[in-house]
């Protein structure tokens, strides 16, 4: 029997936000089991994720993603425990490096040692999770921190007051680079690549995964694997027309727009699918300011493969590929034009799912 994934989808930024958490009754309904929310350099993902923890039931509520360098570990851990308390033990912790031109140019700190500072925050984590006491010496954080360190000496180790519901919340990593990938494979419960193409994981990402789950702990169980995809279920021409030029332009702007020449971590991406002059073309086309040009430039197997746009065959077709991939969770981002055919299509995605 074919496994099944977990069907989960985003919210996105924009719009009235009342309107699209009300609206999460009707997927949660229709069988959604995951919601996420992005943070970047928008409104914090948390305080909407505390409000949506007040609204569902069952949904799963994952941070989507919050980035490292803007919140100290123990934060961060606080920050779950408290978010896993109040949703009954529904939330998975999302985290990921980001880039230098959001971490330095909008919060001000440092962009350095990515790999080594997530394996600290999921470190330090567990450790508060678990109730023990902080105390912890690591290259990039120290607890408590003393004069060594640059502290005052006073810092003494502490337990977290309340008794998290869970010591192990789960722990997701966004990762796309070899080295980010095989520490996800390592250390969390979690992988979420993006732009993801399952045809080509092992390929972008087989030697990083098999080289982290080599020294994973037992304990952890199998790794899931999260990703996204822009969703349409239709027989209409112009509406999967339509769909895929969203996933153009948003594959233009992360290949193209994300980033410096000669430092863009998802035009590297592009390249170890194969895609090696096209990301070239996006790139150039994208920061010379020709946007529509560059979504042009997308490649057409690129849009088919990390989609579910198409008719029903064709999405099961393509889901079926997700899960040989090893895809556990996919988010899928409907894009009909209406609420209802939005929730129809999550409907049947749930029912493809399995």
């Amino acid at each position: 029997m074919t496994a099944a994934m977990k069907l989960g989808m985003p919210i996105n930024y924009a719009g009235d936000f009342r309107e699209t958490i009300n609206n999460l009754v009707d997927y949660e309904a229709v069988g959604v089991e995951r919601i996420t929310v992005p943070e970047a350099y928008s409104f914090d993902a948390v305080s909407q994720l505390g409000y949506i923890a007040a609204k569902t039931e069952k949904m799963e509520l994952q941070t989507g993603i919050l980035p490292m360098y803007s919140r100290t570990p123990t934060n961060l851990a606080m920050t779950a425990a408290g978010m896993d308390y109040i949703s009954g033990g529904r939330f998975v912790l999302g985290i990921g490096a980001s880039g230098p031109q959001v971490i330095e140019g909008f919060h001000g700190v440092k962009y350095d040692y990515p790999v080594g500072r997530a394996r600290e925050h999921a470190e330090i984590c567990r450790m508060v999770w678990r109730r023990d006491k902080t105390e912890y010496q690591g290259k990039r954080y120290t607890l408590p921190l003393d004069e060594e360190h640059g502290g005052s000496g006073l810092g003494k180790p502490l337990k977290i007051i309340n008794h998290p519901i869970r010591e192990r919340i789960p722990m997701l990593l966004a990762a796309i680079g070899p080295k980010n990938t095989e520490l996800a494979a390592e250390l969390f419960e979690e992988f979420q690549p993006i732009l993801f193409h399952p045809e080509q994981i092992d390929a972008a990402f087989g030697e990083s995964l098999r080289a982290g789950k080599a020294k994973r702990d037992p304990s952890l169980g199998e790794l899931g694997i999260v990703v996204q995809a822009t969703a349409r279920i239709s027989d209409d021409p112009q509406e999967i027309t339509n769909a895929k030029t969203l996933v153009r332009h948003h594959a233009a702007l992360y290949i193209g727009g994300m980033g410096a020449r000669g430092k863009n971590f998802y035009n590297t991406l592009a390249q170890r699918y194969g895609y090696v002059e096209e990301a070239k073309l996006i790139q150039d086309l994208y920061l010379d300011g020709k946007k529509q040009e560059a979504a042009e430039a997308v490649p057409d197997d690129l849009v088919n493969s990390m989609s579910l746009i198409g008719s029903r065959a064709e999405v099961a077709e393509r889901a079926d590929a997700f899960r040989a991939a090893g895809v556990t969770c996919l988010l899928a981002s409907p894009v009909a034009s209406t609420h209802k055919e939005r929730v129809a299509d999550m409907e049947v995605l749930r029912g493809i799912f399995g």
